[in-house]
């Protein structure tokens, strides 16, 4: 049924959110697990209300540092309105974590035995308009001779597997380093923060899946931009973490 009808209903809205379309900034930010939010036809996926609020569900702090940003920059950025659960955007349909059936110590089980029908209604629904809404967004600004480089957003759990992360914030990338060198060179100008290189997560992970997508494959310059989240958790530390990487980000440019 979902497969016919789609997964969104009209209370559900777009899935897709755009801030500052017509941003004057080169920079281009994405946030995939910005939120959340289930399709009200998914429930709760038969997991708790602790399991929802949690990591497993999005990157807390994620979106509201990206939109700080986006706002001291005049910085286009889109978002993904609804979980990761449902789908993970920063995967492709063929992954098994674009819709996964556990995560971390969590059995999601509204996620359990998909068959070919619900995940191509989950794709359709969320995916597809999420990646074409970037394209067209892309293919705007190389219409108006845009320069272009693409920061994708994410944030990290502190504790991950009972073990502890040291590192504060990642500087992730694939095989284009241009900017991730320019900004590790001007974090280690201004270390606020234990700042590392493909740290807590690398290419070997697959979470490159967006800079390779709509970066690498359109010659653009790209950067993922990992967070702890303990270090954004309310609106003052997300502003200072938003400062910081405003001022990473333009210096790197200018560099």
């Amino acid at each position: 049924m979902l497969a016919q009808q789609g997964i969104l209903t009209k209370a559900d809205g777009d899935c897709v959110a755009v801030e500052r379309p017509d941003g004057s900034s080169a920079v281009f930010i994405i946030c995939e697990h910005a939120s959340r939010a289930l399709p009200e036809r998914f429930g709760d996926l038969g997991l708790s209300a602790e399991a929802l609020s949690s990591h497993i569900a999005w990157d807390p702090g994620a979106l509201a540092v990206a939109s700080k940003i986006s706002a001291a920059l005049d910085a286009t950025l889109i978002s993904q309105r609804f979980s990761r659960l449902i789908y993970d955007c920063n995967r492709p349909p063929e992954s098994a974590g674009a819709m996964p059936e556990t995560s971390e110590i969590y059995t999601i089980p509204g996620n359990q035995r998909l068959d070919e029908a619900d995940r191509r209604a989950r794709t359709e629904g969320l995916y597809i308009p999420f990646h074409d809404r970037i394209r067209t967004l892309l293919k705007e600004r190389g219409a108006r001779g845009q320069r272009t480089v693409i920061v994708t957003m994410h944030s990290f759990t502190p504790i991950y597997n009972g073990k502890p992360r040291a590192v504060e914030l990642g500087i992730l990338h694939d095989e284009d380093h241009w900017l991730a060198d320019r900004m590790l060179d001007a974090a280690a100008q201004a270390p606020l923060y234990q700042t590392e290189r493909n740290r807590p997560y690398g290419p070997e992970d697959g979470v490159t899946h967006t800079l390779k997508l709509h970066g690498i494959a359109n010659g653009l310059h790209n950067v993922m931009i990992e967070i702890r989240n303990d270090l954004i958790g309310d609106d003052v530390s997300q502003g200072v973490m938003a400062d910081y990487l405003t001022g990473l980000l333009q210096n790197s440019l200018e560099a």
